[in-house]
């Protein structure tokens, strides 16, 4: 019976499109998973689509236009309590599965003390603002699965022959998950050449199980990132408003996944693979902005967004439980039941660096019936980049600069008032980051309404967002021809929130 130490393992099967894998690599998904932009806010800024770069005197101003802050003439607290219903749709081989999962959070609450000056006194300098908020930007709550009980075209086991072949039987205990598959019987050396001589050290491995399987699939996320800012904004002449303010993001990840094959008429009944693995981390950002107002009419909006300098820790381990048919495994001379093998917790350390964003935007009014406002976002994912002194990021570098690409954010929002009323509806579209998308389009869409009363001292605003948006998932690459032929899933998500915000002026 084998028995091995695994010395070293972050090796993520989990993966969208890719066509290498070996340990250490993968973490050009965190880079995609961290930087990726959605306008959040509270419940109106919510309801007009997420347009808000030329708005002002809106909470949300904090972390998203701090220029937005000198339109503020009293000082102001709000919280946003948000239900959320994450529902995914899984086509696997024609056959489709749906989950859901609901969360319900605080993810905006914010506070804005106001000094504006008099209107007897003089200069350029009209007063100013100081907020402070929280605000979660991204959350990743969510179960996708599939099961088939149609027979697939490969198995993992192709993929780990293929990951096995040229690695000495002495150095594959330390190959990962392939490690895995060796320690428990699933792959195996040749030991023998052509003419019946043994072979020192093999390098050439093969499977008993020759077959096709069901699989079935399950994976489960939690996590999110949420900012904390601390934003100052100034007005001079009622014309001109600038701001500045700077971030500290709160970002964790967790990921459990289980990946089952079951074959009939094999010596193997089931390979069972599992996977944990937890990050977190945090970073800092800094924010610019400036609103400026040629005529009473009309908003120009511009924001600067640096890149957020984030520092990661991160927990990975995996398990294999392969079920035999009372095997007998000639060359070991066993009988094979079940076998199981486990990876050490592996512990580490990385940087990332996200994009920086650009975004600008314009509001027109229509006297105080209402006004239309549209942002424009510009985003290139290129720029991310690893850096850790645990591993060699070159290839995750490498992948980040061939699968991603330049993005374009457009939204569009209104608001209808009368009297104490406010009536809302927007529109956001999120651009692909794969620069090659294979005629698979990535882009989200987010439809919103809502409504709101304002009094004196006290408002209350209600808004309902539909976010709608599609992945390819890859349970394993397997790489023929140049094309990469492992079993791919479509996801389809959709996210329906609702949120309720109260705020009061003092």
């Amino acid at each position: 019976m084998r028995i091995s130490k695994i010395f070293f393992l972050i090796f993520l099967v989990y993966a969208i499109e890719y066509n290498q894998a070996h340990a250490q690599f993968g973490y050009f998904e965190d880079a995609l998973r961290f930087s990726q932009f959605r306008s959040t806010g509270s419940a109106r800024v919510n309801g007009l689509g997420g347009a808000q770069v030329s708005l002002g005197g809106d909470i949300s101003n904090i972390h998203m236009n701090p220029a937005g802050l000198g339109f503020f003439r009293r000082s102001e607290f709000s919280m946003t309590p948000t239900i959320s219903n994450w529902q995914t749709e899984s086509i696997f081989l024609g056959q489709s599965q749906e989950n859901r999962v609901s969360n319900f959070a605080l993810p905006n609450i914010g506070v804005v003390i106001s000094n504006p000056k008099g209107p007897l006194q003089s200069g350029a300098f009209r007063g100013g603002s100081f907020g402070i908020s929280f605000n979660r930007s991204n959350f990743f709550n969510t179960d996708v699965g599939y099961f088939s009980d149609v027979e697939g075209d490969i198995s993992i086991i192709d993929f780990f022959l293929r990951r096995a072949d040229g690695i000495p039987e002495s150095q594959i205990q330390n190959a990962g998950l392939t490690g895995l598959a060796y320690e428990t019987f699933l792959i195996n050396p040749i030991t023998v050449d052509g003419n019946g001589n043994p072979i020192a050290n093999p390098t050439q491995y093969d499977s008993f199980v020759l077959g096709f399987p069901f699989q079935d699939e399950l994976i489960i996320t939690t996590g999110r990132t949420s900012q904390t800012t601390f934003s100052y904004g100034a007005n001079f002449y009622n014309k001109l408003f600038l701001g500045a303010g700077v971030m500290f993001t709160a970002a964790n990840f967790r990921r459990e996944r289980r990946y089952t094959e079951e074959f009939f008429n094999e010596p193997l009944i089931t390979t069972t693979t599992r996977e944990f693995l937890e990050t977190s981390g945090g970073g800092v950002s800094l924010n610019f902005g400036a609103i400026y107002k040629p005529i009473d009419q009309v908003n120009l909006g511009f924001n600067f967004q640096s890149p957020t300098w984030y520092r990661f820790n991160e927990q990975y381990d995996a398990s294999m439980v392969n079920v035999f048919d009372n095997f007998f495994f000639e060359p070991e001379n066993i009988t094979l039941g079940r076998e199981e093998a486990r990876t050490d917790i592996i512990l580490g350390t990385y940087n990332l660096n996200t994009p920086l964003r650009v975004s600008g935007g314009a509001t027109f009014f229509v006297g105080k019936n209402g006004f239309i406002t549209a942002d424009v976002d510009f985003l290139d994912y290129t720029t991310s980049r690893i850096n850790s002194r645990d591993f060699n990021p070159s290839d995750d570098n490498l992948e980040i600069r061939r699968l991603y690409g330049q993005v374009f954010n457009y939204r569009l929002g209104g608001e209808f008032r009368h009297d104490i009323f406010r009536l809302r509806g927007g529109y956001g579209f999120y651009g692909d980051p794969f620069a090659n998308s294979n005629d698979f389009d990535r882009s989200m869409q987010q439809f919103s309404g809502g409504a709101g009363i304002r009094l004196k001292r006290f408002y209350v605003d209600f808004s309902y967002s539909v976010l709608m948006f599609d992945q390819l998932y890859n349970s394993f690459p397997f790489i023929e021809n140049g094309f990469n032929i492992g079993p791919f899933t479509e996801i389809r998500n959709r996210i329906n929130s609702g949120s309720l915000t109260f705020g009061i002026n003092f």
